[in-house]
């Protein structure tokens, strides 16, 4: 289940997003670590500063589960990477919100955009985790579960 349109406009009017992806153990969640967020397509994205070397990003992807505190809210969340053409959207909604930063040159360049991730909101629903085929472990034990 995508985020709703009230969701993503608040969370793309505020600049408090914190991402928790898990640990190597899979349930254990990361040190919340601060970063610049914006909504592209309908969609909620981040990057990493210092490229596929940021260590929230190679949790990220690797694990693909974990936490956002964004805007007030607390949710469990999938992540993918991202290519292609949406990056160029990315760098035009980066310097709609980031425009008066010193840091907008470095984080619409090739590194940051390399590390490009799109945060998926699960809505903690089997169904919509199913639909992501990302689900984070702790409802992989849920669904064993459910369909045995």
């Amino acid at each position: 289940m995508p985020w709703s349109k009230d969701e993503l406009e608040r969370i793309a009017a505020t600049d408090d997003l914190h991402i928790s992806p898990l640990r190597d153990d899979g349930v254990t969640l990361g040190t919340p670590t601060w970063i610049w967020s914006v909504v592209a397509d309908g969609a909620l994205y981040v990057r990493g500063y210092n490229g596929q070397q940021s260590r929230w990003y190679q949790a990220a992807i690797t694990q693909k589960a974990g936490r956002i505190t964004a805007a007030g809210m607390t949710r469990d969340v999938t992540f993918e990477a991202v290519e292609g053409s949406v990056n160029a959207r990315i760098d035009d909604a980066y310097r709609a919100k980031y425009k008066a930063s010193p840091y907008l040159a470095p984080m619409i360049a090739a590194r940051a955009r390399a590390a490009t991730v799109r945060i998926i909101d699960p809505k903690t629903s089997i169904f919509s985790v199913i639909e992501y085929a990302a689900p984070p472990p702790r409802f992989r034990k849920l669904m064993r579960v459910i369909w045995s």
